[in-house]
């Protein structure tokens, strides 16, 4: 009946008991991973966050004043579209665009940053069909 006591020895020793307290204890990489100072770090301008989630903010006025003017139908199927859109993909080693995104965003039309210097995480290296597919899938 190994399992009886090993509950018991679980239950009755807290992991927080056991481990060193105060100023000097060190991070606990296998309990809490590791630190990102990334993720500390506050925004440095007030309009960042603002510019960040700018596309966020955009769909939700754009939905608000659709469903004012039309009424509920017209942003739920806009929505829907959307939903549809994302599902379709291409290959994980294939460069896509999402044209149709930007149609139903009605950002076709515009010419911005990405299209003059493009987006760095989207680079012209073309990885290994099999072994990307094989991690889409789950396999590796």
């Amino acid at each position: 009946n190994s399992r009886g006591t090993a509950s018991l020895l679980k239950d009755s020793i807290s992991f927080t008991e056991v481990s060193a307290s105060g100023l000097f204890e060190g991070h606990d990489l296998l309990r809490r991973g590791f630190t990102s100072v990334k993720n500390e770090l506050l925004p440095s301008h007030p309009l960042e966050l603002t510019e960040k989630n700018f596309q966020l903010n955009q769909d939700k006025t754009n939905f608000a004043t659709l469903r004012n003017i039309q009424g509920i139908h017209a942003p739920l199927k806009l929505q829907m579209e959307f939903r549809a859109v994302k599902q379709v993909q291409r290959l994980p080693f294939l460069h896509s665009s999402n044209m149709a995104m930007d149609i139903l965003r009605g950002n076709d039309e515009s010419i911005g940053f990405e299209d003059i210097l493009n987006d760095p995480s989207q680079s012209e290296i073309m990885g290994e069909p099999h072994i990307m597919m094989e991690h889409k899938l789950g396999l590796l």
